[in-house]
């Protein structure tokens, strides 16, 4: 029997359905998405949660024309569904294949590229602006979580919104969840009124007075207004009637007609910035994620690989619960992120030290501030992307004061399979320049307990970037150890060339050198262990020994750990030593397997061992004649 999902192929064939066929449509799009996200990986919970809320969408409105931003991006796979990606689903996330964010290239229906939480009302409200700038009448809709909204971004748009009364329509989606539960009074606010037991029985009783009525079904749509004031009892409606909004809800989002019939007049009757409230369950009609919300967030791919070997996010988590039995200064913070982190067990063991500040990165990192101008040792653990958003905070209310805040960088470099607004390609840049700021990396997780341990006792700011994933299988010392703040270390002496390699990269110059001394080539290896300060004393011997030197950073190559090399290089004045950087070009890293990725730019052992070939041709031509040429001074 032929599936009406598979009659789908444009928001236009969602619109000639009968409304009996949407249940059908919705189930079929729930196993759908379990099967095809089992098996690629992704963000499988929320999706779940919004297949009515889609559909509703897209038969109310009238995509590319409105506009419908996805805040995130991340629960947007029922809209690539039904908006002629269907065929494709199945290379979501994959290398070349559809991306498992909203993207701009990829479909007229994705009007902006996402991937980060809280942009999406400040995008839309540019959107409408533009929309009434050129005397047009289309509509322009924000999708929007709980845990998104309270990001101090969307905030902001929700207050220029409000001021300037631009037509605009947001959607609050409200599963009481971002990836872990959400905290703070706003979270609270909205799940109070989700939950509480007046409302629920306001609003069927309003339903049985209805009905009896004459002409109740017209009647029920007026009450939907009623609901809004009922809403009003619990939940007061003057909170974002002060901010400029009108507000409408809470709807049940897993109603498909009532999202229908609330969306249809909310359509012909809004002139001024409105929030429809919906509430729905993240996981919805698939029990192990309704079950488990939090693990089925996102899911790893079929066949994802295991290993015996700890994560890195795993030894940091156990590394500091460690250190904060030694040390009751030290706290933690994160934004939204305790599990992907590694901070759960630290949280569980020590709660009143562990502080979850919501999606609020800049407010994370002053906050951290505040702890730390106190007296106390904040570690804040963030991925690499999302301390990004708060480079301003690093600099002016953390480097400024010198005040002693650890950065624990998750996720640096290639990150894999969430594609171009997750990769962690340039923290090394954004922080090297800033005074004040150590700025370190481990070539193992070993090193990272011990760099951990660094951090928190050298009374200054310090950032530790290490990857996504497992470690190297590199044994555990039984205790972190403090090692010198700016020294590097010399893993293997030779006199052809100087790999002078910083944290992931480092097993794979070590691997680069044993493929060189298969070709007759001597290679040095300096694991740097810092980018900042550098150890100028191990790199400018290993360098004026050499005379060649190669830089390997899982970075951009503008501004990053290279380009700090080769400074210290000339302020030395050591103009007789060649170098060739390598790292990340000037690009956008697209999503794909790790290590697909790596040998594509040349950062795997082969590619660094290809790299000191290409650049210094005079070490092959040296294996053929027998000697060395003379090379140029200058």
């Amino acid at each position: 029997m032929p599936r009406t999902l598979d009659s789908i192929n444009s928001p236009q064939d969602l619109k000639k359905l009968a409304r009996e066929q949407l249940p059908q449509l919705a189930r079929e799009i729930r196993e759908e998405l379990v099967s095809i996200v089992t098996g690629t990986g992704g963000h499988l919970a929320s999706n779940l949660g919004v297949v009515e809320l889609t559909l509703a969408l897209h038969r109310v409105f009238d995509s590319p024309r409105d506009k419908i931003l996805w805040d995130v991006g991340h629960q947007s796979y029922v809209h690539k569904l039904i908006t002629g990606r269907r065929e494709r689903f199945d290379t979501l996330r994959q290398y070349e294949g559809l991306s498992g964010f909203t993207d701009r290239r990829e479909s007229v229906h994705d009007p902006f590229t996402a991937g980060h939480a809280s942009t999406s009302i400040s995008a839309a409200l540019g959107m409408a602006t533009a929309r009434d700038m050129a005397g047009e009448n289309n509509h322009v809709i924000a999708v929007i979580g709980d845990g998104a909204i309270t990001g101090g971004m969307a905030l902001e748009a929700v207050n220029q919104a409000g001021h300037r009364g631009t037509r605009l329509l947001v959607i609050l989606n409200d599963n009481g969840m971002s990836i872990s539960p959400n905290v703070g009074a706003l979270a609270r606010l909205m799940n109070r009124l989700s939950v509480d037991r007046r409302y629920h029985r306001a609003k069927t009783g309003a339903r049985e007075v209805v009905s009896k009525l004459p002409l109740g079904a017209r009647m029920w749509r007026l009450a939907e207004w009623m609901k809004v004031s009922l809403g009003g009892t619990v939940l007061p409606r003057a909170f974002w009637s002060q901010l400029g909004f009108t507000y409408v809800g809470p709807i049940d989002g897993h109603d498909e007609a009532e999202l229908e019939r609330v969306l249809a007049l909310v359509r012909e009757t809004y002139h001024r910035p409105t929030m429809v409230h919906v509430i729905t369950t993240k996981g919805k009609g698939y029990e192990p994620a309704e079950d488990d919300c939090i693990t089925f967030h996102g899911v790893p791919p079929r066949g994802h690989s295991h290993s015996e070997h700890p994560t890195y996010s795993q030894v940091f988590g156990r590394t500091l619960a460690r250190l904060f039995h030694d040390d009751p200064r030290l706290v933690a913070v994160t934004a939204a992120m305790p599990g992907g982190t590694g901070l759960s067990q630290v949280a569980r063991e020590f709660p009143a030290r562990v502080f979850d500040v919501g999606i609020c990165e800049q407010h994370g990192v002053t906050f951290a501030a505040g702890l730390a101008s106190q007296g106390y040792i904040p570690v804040v653990a963030i991925y690499s992307t999302f301390l990004q958003r708060a480079v301003d905070q690093v600099i002016h209310d953390v480097c400024i004061q010198n005040v002693p805040v650890v950065f624990a960088l998750d996720r640096s470099g290639i990150v894999g399979d969430d594609g171009q607004t997750h990769q962690g390609s340039f923290d090394l840049s954004y922080l090297l320049p800033i005074p004040n700021l150590v700025v370190s990396a481990p070539k193992d997780e070993n090193e990272l307990q011990h760099l951990l341990l660094t951090a928190t006792r050298c009374s200054r700011p310090m950032a530790i970037r290490y990857p996504r994933g497992f470690g190297t299988g590199a044994p555990l010392d039984p205790q972190p150890k403090e090692l010198p703040i700016g020294k590097g270390e010399l893993l293997r002496s030779g006199k052809d060339v100087a790999i002078v390699a910083i944290g992931a990269m480092v097993p794979a110059a070590v691997e680069a050198a044993d493929i060189l001394d298969g070709q007759g080539i001597s290679a040095t290896v300096v694991n740097a262990r810092f980018a900042k300060p550098l150890d100028s004393e191990l790199i400018l011997e290993a360098a004026h020994a050499a005379r060649r030197v190669v830089t390997v950073e899982e970075n951009a190559l503008a501004g990053g750990f290279g380009s700090a090399v080769l400074q210290l290089l000339r302020s030395a004045w050591l103009h007789n030593v060649s170098v060739a950087s390598m790292g990340l070009p000037d690009e956008f890293v697209a999503q794909g397997p790790p290590e697909l990725l790596r040998a594509q730019y040349g950062l795997d052992a082969n590619g660094i061992a290809r790299q000191v070939l290409d650049s210094f041709p005079e070490l092959v031509a040296r294996q053929t004649s027998g000697s060395e040429p003379r090379r140029a001074r200058g």
